[in-house]
């Protein structure tokens, strides 16, 4: 079970702002920041970019601070007797680069909408969210060194599975992201083991699955939001993905 004492999302500070608890507090305490702050860190006080979390356990030194002209942070206080979390492996009040930092800010957000109002499925919905939280912060440790061009490439990723059907090209891809075709897809097989253009058409067959189950759009309608010039070669793509034609997925899908 998990209780949630208090949550904070995008709390805005001024550049005198400290944050000292010698003793700590008798609950957990999990912050991220989106500007950078000074930590105590095993005995020293370290500055830190932004976009780091840091998970304080009960009983543990705590000491934080601007050194900005503006600090701005999300945090969550709470108390919890699920293993994930007392039992993490993370380490405690020591700061995380975060590898998606606008996918965990949006998170805080759910989480105090969650913990605001008195839904049926809150304490469901807050341990739900809380545990996608934490899989993050793992996904962050223990990810490996990311590359000066990381949080562009992954900007890029959101950009195609939010918009799988736009008039992606490697060529238009480099030029938004200001690097050379040939180094765009370099990087970007290696960060996140596929091609670009692969990605581009693993989105486009994604969406077209779930138009093609859920939608009454006719075939040829689909193929062109998902971003085809023609349903021949619509066709051709799904069937090497899906292993069959769009329309015998379809009548697959209303068996079921």
């Amino acid at each position: 079970m998990t209780t949630i004492y208090y949550v904070g999302y995008g709390s805005d500070h001024s550049e005198d702002f400290v944050y000292d608890i010698p003793e700590g507090h008798d609950f957990w305490l999990l912050i991220t920041t989106q500007t950078p702050a000074v930590f105590w860190v095993e005995g020293e006080i370290r500055e830190y970019p932004a976009n780091h979390a840091v998970l304080y356990p009960p009983h543990q030194k705590i000491y934080y601070r601007a050194c900005t002209d503006t600090y701005v942070n999300d945090w969550i206080r709470f108390d919890s007797s699920e293993s994930y979390v007392t039992e993490t492996t993370l380490p405690l009040g020591v700061p995380i680069p975060l590898t998606d930092p606008e996918y965990c800010h949006e998170l805080f957000h759910l989480l105090a909408a969650e913990n605001y109002f008195n839904y049926d499925y809150r304490e469901l919905s807050i341990d739900y969210l809380l545990r996608v939280l934490f899989n993050k912060l793992h996904e962050a440790y223990q990810s490996k060194e990311r590359t000066p061009h990381y949080q562009v490439l992954l900007d890029l990723r959101k950009s195609i599975y939010h918009n799988p059907g736009a008039e992606w090209s490697v060529a238009a891809m480099a030029e938004h992201v200001h690097l050379s075709t040939g180094y765009l897809q370099a990087l970007y097989k290696s960060t996140f083991g596929i091609s670009c253009m692969d990605d581009v058409i693993q989105s486009r067959i994604r969406l077209a699955k779930e138009k093609l189950i859920y939608g009454p759009l006719r075939i040829a309608d689909i193929a062109a939001q998902c971003g085809y010039k023609n349903v021949e070669h619509f066709t051709r793509q799904f069937r090497q993905i899906a292993g069959c034609t769009p329309r015998d997925f379809r009548k697959k899908g209303a068996s079921h």
